[in-house]
């Protein structure tokens, strides 16, 4: 590398290998255990972390035999199908893990390029855009190891490479924490939801009798014959926007659930038909199927589901859970149809769910509520967070900023 240059210009095969996750014949779902090393997929990439819930497991037998897959700290995986733009920094924490066959993992080879400096420029979106149009397929986008490989990457010197990391890792960490916060939130409310409405250990369970393997007075209904799921639109790539311009909305697409900072927006005439309040309760029955998710507005794409109730037997927090439960991803994944893309629709009319009394199912609103409340703000406090970092970002990597 010569020093004296500002920037340098290559290929990522030329400063990284590009390995692509197990394919379907050498790793089965069958074959997830409930306790051995966790295996991420498309579903756990998050905003530059790893989404640690509801992570699958393989035997030490299987890690052995997948070695070649292993994670290392600063590794980056990509999503190899759908929402090939999107990208994470591997923690210590996920050291020794394993990446499944819709991924892409990224290591640097070159002692001239920091890690964490190829993932920021990774996620600008001016690199999202040039990823998502070097990707193949018109239905749903795919990357390959060789289209990775011949990407372009701007990179400066190293000293210059530390100080933009240390200012987008300060931003990065304060959004981190509000996940942390998010994720406790949910898993103390998730946690009653269990025990009350699949262990049946609800107040005043002791004195209710079980009848046909519900407690008595409780109902079991269709979720269709109480919620409507409405599916978003598509307005075709040539009509996504890269910046939020006057009279645009944001676009969600199935990666967003997870993120929750979608990155393209559309014009106002799609909402009419797929608005989408932060209040309102998403699912994914198309693409990385059984994501639930809420906190984002504007307009949604054909892969979601809003989920509009109709009957006021059932509530926000009752469904918000009840979608995000063993039994209900177990139905998804049941139904779900493809190989590459995975369609769940058909999913809806085969879930059902147990109905207790309504001052029950109200008084399980009036807990949970404030988390959806705090998780809210978070998320707002987020998106400024991210406001901050996307105006920053693509003046750190070309300059614009001195540091």
């Amino acid at each position: 590398m010569n020093s004296n240059k500002i920037f340098n210009t290559t290929n990522l095969g030329n400063i990284a290998m590009v390995q692509t996750g197990p394919f379907g014949s050498q790793l089965h779902e069958k074959d997830y255990v409930e306790k051995g090393v966790p295996i991420i997929t498309v579903k756990h990439l998050g905003y530059g972390r790893i989404i640690k819930n509801d992570i699958p497991c393989v035997s030490e037998s299987d890690v052995l035999r997948l070695k070649k897959y292993l994670l290392k700290i600063d590794d980056i995986v990509f999503s190899r199908v759908g929402s090939v733009d999107r990208s994470v920094l591997v923690r210590q924490e996920e050291d020794g893990w394993l990446f499944s066959g819709r991924c892409l993992r990224v290591r640097v080879t070159t002692k001239d390029v920091l890690p964490a400096y190829l993932y920021y420029y990774f996620t600008q979106n001016s690199f999202r855009e040039y990823v998502r149009k070097n990707a193949v397929g018109a239905t749903m986008p795919s990357l390959n190891s060789s289209i990775l490989r011949r990407l372009k990457i701007i990179y400066p010197i190293l000293s210059k490479q530390k100080q933009i990391n240390d200012i987008l890792s300060t931003i990065d960490n304060a959004r981190a924490n509000n996940y942390t916060k998010i994720q406790l939130l949910e898993e103390s409310a998730r946690i009653l939801f269990r025990e009350w409405f699949v262990y049946f250990h609800f107040p005043g369970h002791e004195k209710v009798k079980i009848v046909d393997g519900v407690p008595e007075g409780w109902k079991k209904e269709k979720v269709n014959k109480l919620v409507t799921f409405k599916r978003g639109v598509e307005p075709g790539s040539n009509n996504y926007l890269e910046n939020n311009e006057s009279g645009s909305f944001p676009f969600s697409r199935v990666s967003d659930l997870i993120t929750r900072n979608p990155s393209i927006f559309v014009d106002e005439q799609y909402v009419k038909r797929a608005l989408l309040k932060k209040s309102d309760i998403v699912i994914s029955l198309d693409g990385s199927v059984g994501i639930v998710s809420m906190g984002l507005e504007g307009c949604y794409s054909t892969g979601i589901r809003k989920l509009i109730i109709k009957d006021k037997k059932i509530n926000r927090a009752y469904l918000y859970f009840l979608m995000k439960s063993h039994y209900t991803q177990g139905i998804i994944n049941a139904y779900a149809k493809g190989t590459t893309i995975q369609h769940a629709g058909e999913a809806i009319k085969h879930l059902k769910c147990i109905l207790p009394p309504q001052k029950l199912m109200d008084l399980f609103n009036e807990i949970a509520n404030p988390m959806f409340n705090e998780t809210l703000i978070l998320l707002e406090q987020n998106q400024k967070f991210a406001q901050v970092r996307d105006l920053l970002l693509p003046r750190l990597m070309n300059g614009t900023i001195e540091v």
